[in-house]
């Protein structure tokens, strides 16, 4: 017979459980103000099941910061998604690619879209950028975090 507490933990969703002392994977850089970037990052937390990516704002003083060690500059108008990890920096589609290793289900299979070369991957993420406030609005709020994904936001 199966001890309590292995059946306590085969029958506690894993999602609802301790992480077993994962470290954290990367750093998601995102624009604050963007309705869409901000349901991006709502996408990824409900997808790491194991708590792995971190966020800020580009906005921020950490996302000034981590863009200016990265010796890249951010616009008046931010327009890309930034993905630090290794002590490398990633955008743009590559950023949104690098980030689904770390998600449940299918979605790191989405990396096979690393064959189709960058210029063509970033040109539909540019297009998408430049009208993303039109199609999906702005804020100036971002989702109020729980206690617990508290830690995952650095600024």
């Amino acid at each position: 017979m199966p001890s309590p507490a292995a059946t306590a933990d085969r029958s506690t969703p894993h999602t609802e459980r301790e992480p077993a002392a994962i470290p954290p994977a990367g750093i998601v850089l995102f624009d604050g103000h963007c309705t869409l970037c901000s349901g991006a990052v709502n996408f990824l937390i409900d997808r790491d099941p194991y708590g792995r990516l971190q966020f800020a704002t580009l906005q921020s003083d950490t996302g000034r910061r981590l863009l200016a060690e990265h010796r890249l500059s951010m616009p008046d108008e931010p327009d890309t998604m930034v993905f630090i990890i290794g002590g490398k920096a990633f955008v743009r589609s590559d950023a949104a690619l690098a980030t689904t290793k770390y998600l449940s289900g299918l979605w790191p299979l989405a990396r096979v879209a690393l064959v189709v070369p960058r210029f063509l991957r970033d040109a539909v993420y540019t297009f998408v950028a430049r009208n993303r406030y039109r199609w999906f609005g702005r804020t100036e709020t971002c989702r109020v975090p729980t206690p617990a994904l508290r830690a995952r936001f650095l600024d």
